[in-house]
């Protein structure tokens, strides 16, 4: 047995999910003349009451998209510290964009409206013009911590009073409505602009979507293209996204309730340090110096179990529909041996 637990990009499509792809009506996307593409972002658009959406291999490439299409060369671009677009996107806010990043430290990833405020640059010659702020729901480098939509408006209020861009990283936004139980599209109206990944906790085997208004969607479009993320028959792949929009969104509690077990087996473990709080599906802890990350990571791997590495001590594992209840007691099980 296999126990994959490095993230929940691992999971690989169900029966039900490779139906629906191999049965799927496609064209040429690059054309907008494929229909399941189209089914697909009309579906995430309504969803969260935005005006288009356009479909695209990953959440980086939706990000970077997002950043180039709200952005100039010279301005500066405000998120928190721990940020995905910052520490996970190969250098691409500068590299694609001409953009840099003023990072602040959030709670756990999550920065406020005040701490915004206090950082965005006055109308001088001399320094980067502030015009986007980017937010993350979850949080991964911060164990999948969230934003409540009461938290998030506060920051859109103040976006619209000081003309900024919003644009929220929602690589796993669903994780987050699933505790927070809050409606897609008060949390669509919250922002200008929205990435949503397919790829992690709903388990399709590729693809994001950037969401926004239509002349936004159009200004992505040919940045998409620039990026080299124009597909032909993509309906193949968006049919798998569908698939999971319909039936793996309110599955993903699951994962969260594993991931507090975790949590439990974890805290009675004497070389264990620490552990971050257990918001959704992400797992971040520090190992005590009694027990040397390379040891630690060996015995699992003899075991089958796959990590990943978030420090020099510090492990991460996520939860995922493929990762069950018979696997999390031969975690604990291996966890207790060790």
């Amino acid at each position: 047995m296999i126990i994959d637990l490095r993230s929940d990009t691992v999971t690989v499509p169900s029966k039900g999910m490779m139906d629906a792809m191999m049965s799927a009506v496609v064209g040429d996307d690059v054309f907008a003349e494929d229909p399941t593409v189209i089914a697909l972002e009309k579906k995430i658009s309504l969803m969260f009451n935005k005006e288009s959406a356009v479909f695209c291999p990953s959440g980086t490439m939706t990000n970077q998209i997002a950043i180039k299409c709200h952005t100039q060369p010279g301005d500066e671009l405000i998120c928190d510290v721990n940020s995905h677009i910052y520490n996970y996107e190969g250098g691409g806010i500068s590299s694609n964009s001409g953009v840099q990043a003023k990072l602040l430290q959030g709670d756990r990833g999550r920065i406020t409206a005040n701490l915004i405020e206090d950082n965005i640059n006055g109308n001088y010659d001399w320094l980067t013009k502030t015009s986007l702020v980017c937010l993350e729901n979850t949080v991964n480098r911060a164990g999948g911590s969230y934003y409540t939509l009461n938290e998030t408006l506060e920051i859109t209020t103040l976006c619209k009073q000081k003309q900024l861009g919003l644009h929220l990283d929602g690589a796993r936004l669903f994780n987050a409505l699933a505790e927070t139980k809050e409606n897609t599209v008060d949390v669509g109206n919250a922002f200008d602009s929205i990435s949503i990944c397919l790829s992690k906790g709903l388990g399709a085997p590729v693809g994001s979507l950037l969401l926004g208004t239509t002349d936004f969607i159009k200004k992505a479009r040919r940045v998409r293209k620039v990026f080299g993320g124009g597909m032909r028959q993509a309906g193949f792949l968006a049919a798998a996204g569908i698939y999971a929009l319909d039936n793996n969104i309110n599955r993903l509690t699951e994962d969260h309730k594993r991931a507090k077990q975790i949590e439990a087996m974890l805290a009675q473990l004497p070389y264990v340090e620490s552990i971050l709080p257990v918001d959704t599906n992400i797992v971040i802890f520090n190992l005590s110096p009694s027990l040397k990350f390379d040891l630690f990571e060996a015995k699992l791997k003899e075991q089958g179990i796959k990590m990943s590495a978030f420090g020099k001590q510090t492990v991460r594992f996520v939860t995922h529909l493929d990762f069950t209840d018979d696997m999390l007691m031969k975690l604990e099980s291996v966890l207790k041996g060790i």
